[in-house]
């Protein structure tokens, strides 16, 4: 059985890549990336110390609710 010849495969790795770098480059370098998001300061609006003051809700576990028949 013949055996296979490698002797070439790192100058072809070499060149192949060589030769996609410089056909992608040129598409790289004409691509307009999107610019930085720009953060706008919070504005803070007044709120209450305590907002559970405002509004009373209760909420009920499931097992002291009454049994449902």
């Amino acid at each position: 059985m013949p055996q296979l010849d490698t002797s070439t495969w790192a100058t072809m790795i070499t060149f192949s890549l060589i030769t996609l770098f410089s056909i992608f480059q040129p598409k790289l370098s004409n691509f307009n990336f999107l610019p930085l998001p720009y953060f706008k300061p919070k504005t803070l609006l007044p709120h209450p110390s305590h907002p559970w003051t405002m509004k009373w809700t209760k909420i009920y576990s499931p097992l002291s609710l009454p049994p449902h028949l």
